[in-house]
């Protein structure tokens, strides 16, 4: 498989992982999600899940099995985040190492084409989960509001890099079915 195929992930966003809604998830057939937290879920300045956050996740849990896979080594911050959002997770992946994924998907006890991984990171998150053959989803990162100084440059370098190799990082553009009419 070529690098431009292993860094093209399977949907482009366009927005944070709030912007991930229900219908979404199910129209693409998914029973499973594996997220990552710095920058997908929390922005790294801040150690707690949002409520805006809280509150997607009781939308999405319903639909989906959800676990939580990050690099971070710190079992402080992430056991913190998984608790306020009571979700099972997996700390020191190494993605785009697959094998925490691997342990995550088999507690979920689904088929791997069913498990979307969603991150923020192509070189990362989007690579590993298209390594295991999953859905891959690219969010934009979660921003702190109150932080002026929003730029990603090792996200803005994937991004160049992941262009230059074939992949499309176009966002999704949802159809208006109303209009349509």
């Amino acid at each position: 498989m070529s690098w431009g195929k292993l860094l093209q992930p399977d949907l482009v966003l366009g927005g944070p992982i709030l912007s991930l809604s229900p219908e979404l998830v199910q129209q693409h057939g998914l029973a499973g999600l594996i997220l990552d937290v710095d920058e997908t879920l929390v922005p790294m300045s801040i150690s707690q899940a949002s409520e805006e956050l809280k509150g997607w996740v009781e939308e999405i849990r319903p639909i989906a099995s959800i676990w939580l896979v990050s690099n971070n080594l710190s079992r402080t911050r992430i056991s913190s985040i998984a608790n306020a959002l009571q979700l099972p997770y997996l700390l020191g992946a190494r993605k785009p190492s697959r094998k925490k994924l691997r342990e995550a998907a088999s507690s979920m006890n689904l088929p791997i084409e069913h498990i979307a991984m969603v991150g923020d990171r192509l070189f990362t998150d989007v690579l590993a989960g298209n390594r295991l053959g999953m859905f891959t989803i690219l969010v934009e990162p979660m921003v702190n509001p109150n932080q002026l100084n929003r730029k990603y440059p090792v996200r803005s370098l994937e991004v160049r890099i992941s262009k230059a190799l074939g992949a499309s990082l176009a966002p999704f553009q949802s159809v208006d079915t109303d209009s349509l009419s």
